[in-house]
């Protein structure tokens, strides 16, 4: 018994004094905890939307107002006109538009009716739904207001218009997400791990002393899995337009060239895996860790990052699938133009250069 108490005392020395055990056994479920805690959610809050009020009356005023102190909405652009509505949608930043009716509070009083039109973007059918029935209660709220005391109550009819995917398809919003997790597993994860293969079994030595030079043995590890990552694309984009009826309305060719762009970033991030782990275990655990996770939550894959903390929101900037995933909705579902996706672009671009210029410089270092 006492040294069956000795070994367990060893073993515990042992895991207190690696400091990466106890950030696997502490810090991955405080850090999980946090973001799933914060990150799914199924209210919203600070949404950004856009008012067209054709009326400009004290009632659409008040209204407007009634929305905005919600908490839920924040006013983002004021419309002049109906064919401001479209523009403002591609530009990716507002999810709902809120369109008051022509003479709107004289109609409410003289007629006891008025019509208001809620404009979503049900690119992501989730929060879209969410948009739609926070705003319709805040109208039925003020509705039952003025009907207090009064023999004919005054209706406030919504006609609810979901823009870009009339029939709420999940599925609309799953396939740029898993485009994006597709690229990152098969381009960064699967790359990192062969480079670093050759690492752990001492042939990296071998090939550095060949008339290879590193470059080219960087080059000829990470072309094959930029191709299987093209074929996974293809495959992905047939099966999403022709089984799941998902449309793209935008260009097939800026399609190709931003999904080829995304594909050498998370390449690149592979090869900075790859550098900064001496072990396939360390750049498995990165990149689960530093790539899968983030991808999921923080990327507006499945929960809205407008949901979430200002911290996240923070952090959901650092994550290329996020950029990707705007980009990709944005073509497919939008059919916007190279015009209003520049931004997202830029900042792939960015990622990429640099990412490959640390994994040069760590590269170097570590041929010396």
């Amino acid at each position: 018994m006492k040294r069956l108490l000795t070994f367990v005392k060893k073993e515990f020395l042992h895991i207190i004094r690696d400091y990466r055990t106890l950030l696997i056994l502490f810090g991955m479920p405080v850090a999980q905890i946090l973001l799933f805690g914060y990150a799914i959610t199924n209210e919203i809050r600070d949404v950004k939307i856009a008012i067209l009020d054709l009326a400009k009356d004290d009632v659409t005023q008040e209204i407007s107002n009634k929305i905005l102190s919600s908490g839920y909405f924040v006013s983002y652009e004021n419309l002049k006109t109906a064919a401001d509505i479209e523009p403002a949608f591609q530009k990716g930043i507002i999810k709902e538009v809120i369109v008051f009716e022509p003479f709107f509070g004289r109609n409410l009083e003289k007629e006891k009716r008025a019509n208001i039109q809620i404009i979503a973007d049900a690119s992501d059918p989730n929060l879209a739904n969410m948009m739609i029935g926070y705003t319709t209660a805040i109208l039925e709220n003020y509705q039952s207001g003025l009907s207090e005391d009064k023999i004919l109550p005054a209706m406030i009819v919504p006609e609810i218009k979901m823009l870009y995917n009339p029939n709420l398809k999940s599925v609309y919003m799953f396939v740029p997400g898993l485009m994006s997790v597709i690229l990152l597993l098969v381009s960064a994860l699967m790359t990192s791990i062969s480079i670093t293969r050759e690492k752990e079994m001492g042939t990296m030595e071998i090939l550095l002393v060949s008339p290879l030079n590193p470059a080219h043995i960087i080059v000829g590890k990470v072309i094959p899995y930029l191709v299987l990552s093209l074929i996974n694309t293809v495959i992905v984009l047939v099966l999403s337009m022709f089984v799941f009826q998902v449309p793209v309305n935008g260009s097939l060719a800026l399609l190709a060239g931003i999904s080829f762009l995304f594909l050498i970033t998370a390449l690149s991030l592979g090869i900075l895996i790859s550098t900064l782990s001496n072990n396939q275990q360390t750049a498995m655990m990165i990149s689960l860790v530093a790539l899968m996770l983030p991808t999921i939550i923080l990327s507006g894959y499945i929960f809205p990052i407008d949901n979430m903390p200002l911290l996240l929101r923070v952090l959901s900037n650092i994550i290329p699938s996020k950029w990707f995933i705007i980009i990709v909705r944005g073509i497919m579902l939008k059919g916007v133009t190279f015009s209003y996706i520049w931004f997202e672009t830029l900042i792939l671009v960015f990622m990429t250069l640099l990412f490959l210029v640390i994994s040069i410089k760590k590269f170097k270092i570590r041929l010396e």
